[in-house]
């Protein structure tokens, strides 16, 4: 049975959304969710998971480079627990170290300068956070 898993990119202004599946361990990008002081647009994000019913979540982790938390880790994974207690569904956490950067360097050379904007850099971040989750999964 194919596994559908939504992948976000915590922040407390935005939340990169991504939705993807096992079979292909890829993922896409989805509208970025609004946050107000670390506080999420419960209504949007009622409204995608109705829209795409996911199996499972996974939130990025954000580590510093040496793993220590850093100030937004334990906001994450308040988002992640909060997540699986309204949607009762299954959510992990997973290791998003440098999907930022790379997220930017892709949208860069996909569109220059002009690609690189905010809800466009965390959606790419989620599918990065997705992607690397579904592919540990197959390990």
């Amino acid at each position: 049975m194919s596994i559908t898993v939504m992948g976000f990119d915590y922040g407390t202004h935005s939340i990169g959304v991504a939705i993807g599946q096992d079979l292909t361990c890829s993922a896409q990008p989805l509208p970025a969710i609004r946050a107000e002081r670390g506080t999420p647009d419960w209504n949007a994000v009622d409204r995608t998971v109705k829209e795409w019913k996911p199996n499972r979540f996974v939130v990025g982790l954000p580590l510093n480079m040496d793993g220590t938390n850093q100030k937004i880790t334990l906001l994450a994974a308040d988002f992640a627990e909060e997540l699986q207690k309204r949607y009762s569904i299954p959510c992990d956490m997973h290791d998003e170290r440098l999907t930022t950067t790379a997220a930017r360097e892709y949208l860069f050379a996909n569109g220059g300068y002009k690609a690189l904007k905010k809800d466009k850099i965390d959606s790419i971040s989620a599918v990065l956070i997705t992607e690397s989750y579904l592919e540990s999964l197959g390990q």
